[in-house]
């Protein structure tokens, strides 16, 4: 289970800021996001009972062309996923601020029980995207309600592919960043989670959520009878071996200030008892928090499992997959963000991650080209206690509607104090 994000009572850093007085937010705000929020549920339960895999979400991508239809924006389609862009422009010419929602459910069978579950046998919505794009639909409403104030223009990214299909990068490679005719100056996204309390918003400067990368090492030995392991060399006990020498590697090679977490996570040898097979294969993840550790530790993997091989006298072949990069707030950002949805939500629900997560998200990829942040929503479910409630990715994931609108608020919060010039100056 993802263990709950911890948080820290320390105030926020101080922001850079275009203007000298502190970020404030309007706090009717909430009160028109609560005022939007019925239709929003309502759209994140028929999305939750219709969940889709992948980059192809045609269904999904329906429903939020549907849902959007109206609001007087310009809106595309992806060419080679089922992404939806829409810019929202504001009455008067200045920057552009990108807020992303991702929209993939994963394959999981649901348990929750829900009268509105998943129908799509082995498929659910268990990390929160329908709560996300209905969420994100509903900034989009309460915006366009506001354009005649606003100065610039909001892209809204609704993404396909966030689970482990790379829906983020391909959106760029067809060009969401500049959707709105110049380059993003910003971006900014939401993820909910169960268990932090309800309505609470959270996040750090710096890497909040790691890379996560596969890897694979496939020992060659020499198979034979059972009854006469001498005869051969037996690939198993190297592969166990390398198991071993693999976790000490993390313990051993990394300062304890240096996180990262090497879960070996499937083992295979052979197909029946009395026979040593020829080859022996693991595999599992890597999460690292920095570029640097993550390139060493991939080096390492290799070294490490053909070494241990090479001492017993097999061979070993080790590949890793890159997967995410470490998603990384920019901190000028993130300090605007803590101040803006204290404006908007109150100051009492919103703190600072003392920790990173090593979960991963795509986002990442949108981060490392434009300065923003991603924050957590809490959305503990009634009745529960944080570390009570299912986490993400479980088959009983649930989470408090009632969260939906402070999302909505949030997302216009920032997307109007950053046109209002109010948002963190580049760092120089």
């Amino acid at each position: 289970m993802t263990p709950p994000p911890q948080t820290s009572h320390r105030a926020p850093a101080a922001v850079v800021s275009r203007q000298p007085v502190a970020v404030t937010a309007d706090p009717s705000l909430l009160d028109e996001a609560r005022r939007l929020a019925p239709e929003a549920v309502a759209l994140r339960r028929t999305l939750h009972g219709s969940p889709e895999l992948g980059l192809d979400l045609p269904d999904t991508q329906r429903l939020v062309l549907g849902a959007l239809d109206g609001l007087g924006l310009e809106i595309r389609t992806g060419r080679t996923l089922s992404s939806v862009t829409a810019v929202l422009a504001g009455s008067a010419d200045g920057p552009t601020i990108l807020l992303r929602a991702d929209m993939d459910a994963l394959p999981v069978t649901e348990e929750t029980g829900l009268p509105f579950a998943s129908r799509a046998p082995g498929l659910m919505h268990a990390c929160g995207h329908d709560a996300h794009t209905a969420m994100l639909v509903g900034a989009a409403r309460l915006l366009a309600a506001r354009r005649e104030g606003m100065s610039g223009r909001v892209a809204f990214m609704f993404q396909p592919g966030e689970e482990g299909h790379h829906g983020a990068r391909h959106m760029i490679e067809e060009g969401v960043l500049e959707a709105s005719g110049r380059r993003a100056d910003a971006a900014f996204a939401l993820h909910v989670h169960p268990n932090l309390p309800a309505g609470a918003l959270r996040l750090r400067p710096g890497p909040q959520m790691a890379a996560s990368d596969r890897f694979r090492v496939l020992v060659r030995g020499r198979g034979g009878h059972a009854s006469a392991p001498h005869t051969t060399c037996d690939p198993v006990p190297v592969v166990c071996e390398i198991v071993l020498a693999l976790q000490t590697m993390i313990t051993r090679s990394l300062s304890v200030d240096d996180n990262a977490v090497l879960s070996v996570t499937r083992l295979t040898a052979g197909r029946a008892t009395g026979i040593i097979p020829d080859t022996a294969e693991l595999g599992g993840t890597l999460r690292t928090l920095s570029e640097p550790t993550r390139k060493m530790l991939h080096e390492t993997i290799t070294r490490v499992a053909q070494g241990v091989a090479a001492a017993h006298g097999a061979e070993a072949e080790a590949t890793v997959e890159p997967g995410y990069p470490v998603t990384v707030n920019d901190p000028a950002f993130t300090g605007f963000v803590l101040r803006t949805a204290g404006g908007a939500l109150g100051t009492e629900t919103v703190d600072v991650l003392t920790a990173a997560q090593m979960t991963a998200e795509d986002f990442s990829y949108v981060l490392q080209a434009v300065p923003g942040a991603l924050a957590f929503l809490g959305a503990c479910p009634p009745d529960l206690e944080p570390h009570e409630a299912p986490s993400l990715h479980s088959s009983r994931m649930d989470m408090n509607e009632d969260v939906i609108a402070s999302g909505i608020a949030c997302h216009a919060a920032v997307a109007l104090a950053f046109l209002a010039g109010s948002g963190p100056e580049p760092a120089p």
